[in-house]
């Protein structure tokens, strides 16, 4: 079991490794395009503040227009939510916040009694509100992280023509505004109708170089070049808020991306971790079981052996006195030795007799005993027996030379086996 689970954290450490580098791979990404998303911001401001510097001063120097882009409603029916979202996920609450926003607003309006319509940028803005079953008057997709002017004057071109048509009554633009690398936030600002004191007060006048107001003659009338400019001017507004969302998005993303990345290095430490629990419980086992065979293998009670216990007398029946003192009876030496092998000598009796627990003897442990088990010494009796020749050898075997005498092995088996045979 534990080398199952072994298997299992293996392969969820490897899972994780993998997303690890796919998420580290998309930080750097993110990191390396804010730069270029914060220039693209930095290089359009120039163009926005000029054109509403113009804006204005034409509306000083007497361009009042009757643009419809000018002209408010008296009763706001429906209103027009643009929602700049991103077209992809992974960038932590960047498109949640847009959508959140859009959303409160869209309630708020409704308890009012106020229409609605959405015009969704990005598809994480198309896919959320069309789920939920809310008015789409357009969709746009695909260019969230790169906006170009084209698709500003594009969106800027329906957005007007719903105005004017008469389709809404306003056009509210909400989108995350950048601010640096480690700030944005979600703002609303009006689009259309322009409002009329910020388009209002300038002074219609360039000053020269020596500080003097300068007076300009427009061709055509500044009412002409004001109407021209307006949608250019809605345009441009639309076009700064696409850049500021981009570069919103890439900074989110950057942040949700480095945040991942250090997660699955802290999943990795406890994974591992875990794994390295269950390998040493795996090894534990397998000693545990290594162990346990070779005791059940070397301690089995009924095994017989066969041990010497000397030179038989001329009858051939004083040693078997002997046995009885080592656990046999004098019949057992009679049904095992031959009679004509009890005239001879130096004939050997020999005895059956039941294995003891040699572990007894301080200084035998499961391993010791088992090497001895497998050079068939298995009684107290036999330990008994040996000579200080057999001590020595018995020692070399063992890797502990000088052992046995010094925990005095033979002593020790002597005492066990009159304690439990008698003398």
């Amino acid at each position: 079991m534990a080398g199952g689970q072994e298997r299992i954290l293996r392969g969820r450490i490897r899972s994780v490794q993998a997303t690890k580098k796919i998420t580290r791979a998309m930080e750097l990404i993110a990191a390396s395009r804010i730069v270029k998303a914060q220039q693209r911001v930095a290089a359009a401001v120039p163009y926005s503040e000029q054109i509403t510097e113009v804006v204005k001063d034409l509306a000083a120097a007497g361009g009042a227009s009757q643009s419809p882009l000018l002209a408010g409603r008296d009763t706001v029916a429906k209103v027009a939510y643009i929602a700049i979202t991103a077209d992809r996920g992974l960038c932590g609450g960047y498109n949640a916040g847009v959508q959140r926003a859009t959303e409160g607003e869209i309630k708020a309006g409704v308890l009012n009694g106020t229409g609605y319509t959405v015009i969704a940028i990005g598809r994480k803005a198309e896919g959320y509100f069309r789920f939920r079953g809310y008015t789409l008057g357009a969709t746009y997709g695909g260019f969230s992280d790169n906006p170009t002017y084209a698709h500003a004057k594009e969106i800027g071109q329906r957005v007007m023509e719903m105005y004017v048509s008469g389709e809404v009554d306003r056009v509210e633009l909400i989108y995350t505004r950048f601010i640096s690398a480690g700030s944005q936030e979600v703002v609303q600002r009006p689009l259309v109708p322009l409002d009329r004191q910020t388009v209002a007060g300038g002074d219609g006048k360039g000053v020269d170089a020596a500080g003097v107001a300068a007076d300009f003659e427009f061709e055509p009338d500044p009412g002409t070049i004001l109407d021209t400019l307006l949608p250019r001017y809605v345009e441009a507004r639309i076009y700064a808020a696409l850049l500021n969302a981009a570069a919103s998005e890439h900074a989110f993303r950057q942040r949700a991306m480095k945040s991942a990345t250090d997660n699955a290095e802290e999943l990795i430490k406890n994974l591992s971790r875990i794994m390295n629990r269950a390998r040493q419980d795996s090894i534990t086992t397998e000693i545990m079981e290594i162990v346990s065979g070779a005791e059940a293998l070397g301690g089995d009670a009924k095994k017989q052996h066969t041990i010497a216990l000397g030179p038989l007398s001329d009858d051939g029946f004083d040693s078997a006195l002997d046995l009885r003192s080592f656990g046999a009876d004098a019949g057992a030496a009679r049904t095992i030795n031959s009679p004509a092998a009890t005239t001879a000598t130096t004939a050997t009796v020999v005895g059956v007799l039941e294995a003891d627990d040699i572990e007894e003897i301080v200084g035998i442990g499961p391993v010791i005993g088992a090497h001895l088990r497998e050079q068939g010494i298995t009684t107290f009796a036999q330990i008994a027996a040996w000579t200080a020749e057999d001590a020595t050898r018995i020692g070399d075997e063992i890797d502990f030379p000088g052992r046995v005498e010094r925990e005095n092995w033979i002593e020790q088996a002597r005492e066990l086996q009159a304690r439990k045979y008698g003398n």
